[in-house]
């Protein structure tokens, strides 16, 4: 059945070059640095945790500032920040009874920059 799929073209003969595979296969990572990449990469497909992160971008943000900004609720921002800090892409500071957000380093600025960039082309 037939479920609207497109493969790949692919060669007509199958044809292997060693050398190459094995030129690959020397710089590629090993398997389980491979899946930590993909589960970090995870988290950038969230519309609501791109957003945080643009926020973030322009100022230093408690959860409640964040939630009005997205028009969304405290928990809801509260839960996406977590997986934001689990990935260290954010951090947070205490302040008495506050508690404000920042972008954990420049490269999360970057990968996003860079992720635009891409798309825009």
């Amino acid at each position: 059945m037939d479920k609207g799929y497109i493969d790949a073209p692919c060669c007509e003969e199958k044809s292997v070059n060693g050398e190459i595979v094995e030129f690959v296969r020397a710089d590629m990572p090993e398997i389980e640095k491979l899946y930590d990449l993909a589960e970090f990469y995870k988290v950038f497909g969230d519309c609501t945790r791109i957003r945080i992160l643009y926020a973030l971008f322009e100022s230093e943000m408690c959860v409640c500032d964040i939630a009005e900004l997205l028009n969304m609720t405290v928990s809801a921002i509260s839960h996406q920040l977590k997986t934001l800090n689990r990935a260290r892409l954010v951090k947070y500071r205490r302040e008495g009874k506050s508690v404000f957000y920042s972008l954990a380093d420049e490269h999360v600025r970057t990968i996003i920059y860079q992720g635009m960039e891409h798309i825009e082309e």
